[in-house]
Order: C-alpha cells, then structure tokens, then sequence
C-alpha cells in the first residue's frame, strides 16, 4: 500500500522499475522473452488480463494506445503503461525496450546492481540476507544483518522485498545512497553499480556428506546447476534446498529443479482464458534423499511453484516463515514501439488445488529467527535414505 505521502498509483518510473524486477518472477511461458502461454493448436493466446480483485485489462487496447501515440509523436510506452494502471492490474507494467534488455540480462544470470540480498523480519524491517563477495556492497563493507533503512533517502521498512530491490538496481556506473544500521550505529554509504552475475545456484557440503543448495534465481540453466548438485552429493545425503529470497524467474527452470527430485507427476496447474493448463516433472528424479526446503516472505512465483510442489507431494519438510503469495501469471507481448506490456493472464495452483496468489504457502515448521539452524536440525532428524 502507498505511503501517507504517496498518491494510490505509484510514479511512472518507480512502479516501472519495481515491476520490472516482479515481471522476473513472474513469466510462466517456455519462451518467456519472446512469446505469451502456448494455446493447444501451437498459436499464441491473447487472452483479456484478469488481476486477482477481477480487474481487466484488454491486450489489444494497450496496444491500440500505444500505436496512437506513436502516431501522434507521443510515448507509446506512457500511453499503455496509463491504459494498464487504469484496468487495475496490480502485476501489469509497461517497460521500454532498454528495461526489457535488462529484464532479459537478469533471464541470462546478470543484473546491475550493489551485490546483496533484502529480506524482510517479522516486524517489517529490511535486512541485509547475504552479500556478494567483491561486489560494491562488500568493498563498501556493508555485512548480512545490517538493517537497511533508506535507499537514495526513500524509507524501505514495510516495503516489499521486491520494492527495496527495485531501488538497488539502476544503470551500471550509476550511484545509489545506502542508509544502514548495525549494532546501533547508523551510517549513509554511497555505492557505484555494477554489472553481476546472480550466482543463482550455489552449493554448501555440510558436515556428514548433506548439502545445502542456495537458488537464488531460477535463471537459464538453474535446474542444471541443482541437479548436478545432488548428482555429486554422496549417496543418501540429505539435501537443504534453501529458496529464501528466490523471487523466480524462468517457470521450465522451476520445473526441472522439481524434476530433480520426482519422477514425474504434476508440479502445478494453471488457468488462462477459463481452460486449465497443468505441468508436470520430468520422471527420472532422486526420489530417495532427505529434502528440506528452506523459505521466507521473499520466497516469490516460481520459487513458491517448487515449494508447493515438494510439499503437496510429500517429497520435502519445509520450513521457515509464509512465503510471499504471488501467484499469478504474466504473458508479454511486444507493442508498436518495441515496448513490451506484460498482462496477467491467470494463476497457477499447487498439486493439491491450493491457491498462492495473496496467501502464500505456509511452512510445515514455522520458524522467524534461526531459521536454518532450525531447517538443519529438521534435516539431521529425517536421516539418511534407506
């Protein structure tokens, strides 16, 4: 919800920019930059966006918008980002064609930004989850645990995640204020952007052959990455598959990471234009090892897919706090100008029929502080496979 200083929309360019980081989390399309959902005869759906409150808005009337304003020398993209703020969708958003490069950089595993990862505490705060080694945020010194307060003067507490994110991202070479607080003491750094990789899958080995298994992102390759992961992990050693502050990305990557530990089966359905569409893994996965999925209120789309997937289907004890409920899904589709809008066209379920979109997925152990601690603990206590 806006602030008391804010009007009910946000300004052009911040809801923009926000958006552009939930669009990453959002697109549930094989071809995710460069087509919408299949239809069963191959073609491409146009389906009438549908926002969880019944909010809609007509693809073609954005793009009627904008091929008029192009017309009339006018930003195309400012005339179908008002036609989609007017329909109400509160996951639509109109990005021009640089955001859109930069939207399918971040696809590719690279991102502009300052190298750290936000989540939010219990009681709204923002705070500092890890930091990139060598990126600007650690030259600058700022350390997991650090309260994040401000970014370029903006308060950040009791803003989505995904907000804060947006804030941190820019043009690389570009500054951003940091205001930070550790142990009491506050202090205001200036940080330079830079061009990252995401690192979106990293492995941890733990004492006792069990491993940890971070997923970030689920970036291009992503399932690969984890599934190479447990392949070398020692026969019947328990995996923690930790998906905090995964906002999501690639849905067929979501699935193959899945995959790895089903054979087969269905991983999620969804609805567009009323027909129901489902997903299912690969069969072939590692059905035997201990699997804990760790998350938290940054856990977003397709990382909340993986998790209702391995919950439904008995496959893994999740634990840590709600995860962020954004179910819903987006399709893109390329405007007169080379603008891209991306509309909602649906929401997706668990294997068991539950709804994500605004409610989350509660965990089977809730835990707010020391939650991988706790997510260990869980795991020592599944033991090895038989």
């Amino acid at each position: 919800m806006p602030g008391p200083d804010q009007s009910s929309r946000r300004p052009r360019r911040s809801r923009r920019g926000a958006a552009l980081t939930l669009v990453f989390a959002t697109v549930l399309a094989t071809g995710a930059a460069t087509g919408g959902l299949p239809r069963d005869d191959g073609t491409e759906a146009r389906p009438r966006a549908v926002d969880p409150a019944g909010a809609t808005v007509d693809q073609d009337e954005v793009a009627r918008a904008a091929a008029r304003a192009v017309a009339d020398g006018e930003s195309g993209t400012e005339a179908a980002e008002e036609v989609v703020a007017r329909g109400g969708d509160r996951w639509g958003a109109v990005y021009d064609e640089r955001e859109y490069r930069s939207f399918q950089q971040s696809l590719d595993g690279e991102y502009t930004g300052v190298g750290l990862w936000a989540r939010q505490s219990g009681d709204g705060r923002v705070e500092v989850a890890r930091v990139r080694s060598g990126g600007p945020a650690d030259r600058a010194g700022v350390r997991a645990g650090d309260r994040l307060r401000t970014v370029d003067g903006k308060t950040v507490d009791r803003r989505p995640v995904t907000e804060v994110v947006a804030l941190l991202r820019g043009e690389e070479r570009t500054s951003v204020a940091l205001g930070l607080e550790r142990s009491g003491r506050s202090w205001t750094r200036s940080l330079t952007r830079a061009t990252l990789s995401t690192e979106s899958v990293t492995v941890e080995r733990l004492d006792g052959g069990a491993v940890i298994i971070r997923v970030a992102a689920f970036t291009r390759g992503a399932g690969d990455r984890v599934r190479e992961a447990v392949r070398r992990a020692p026969d019947g050693a328990g995996v923690l598959l930790d998906l905090r502050g995964n906002s999501g990305g690639l849905v067929n990557e979501a699935v193959d990471t899945a995959s790895v530990f089903l054979d087969g089966g269905l991983v999620a359905t969804y609805d567009m234009r009323g027909a129901q569409r489902a997903l299912y893994a690969k069969p072939g996965g590692d059905t035997g090892r201990p699997v804990v999925a760790l998350v938290d209120g940054g856990t977003m789309s397709a990382a909340e897919m993986v998790t209702g997937a391995l919950q439904d289907r008995g496959r893994a004890v999740t634990v840590g706090s709600r995860t962020f409920g954004k179910g819903s899904v987006q399709m893109p589709s390329e405007l007169p100008d080379g603008s891209v809008a991306e509309l909602t066209v649906g929401h997706y379920r668990t294997p068991s029929g539950r709804e994500v979109d605004g409610l989350g997925i509660t965990p089977d152990v809730t835990v707010e502080e020391g939650a991988e601690d706790r997510a260990r603990t869980v795991l020592d206590g599944l033991g090895p496979a038989s």
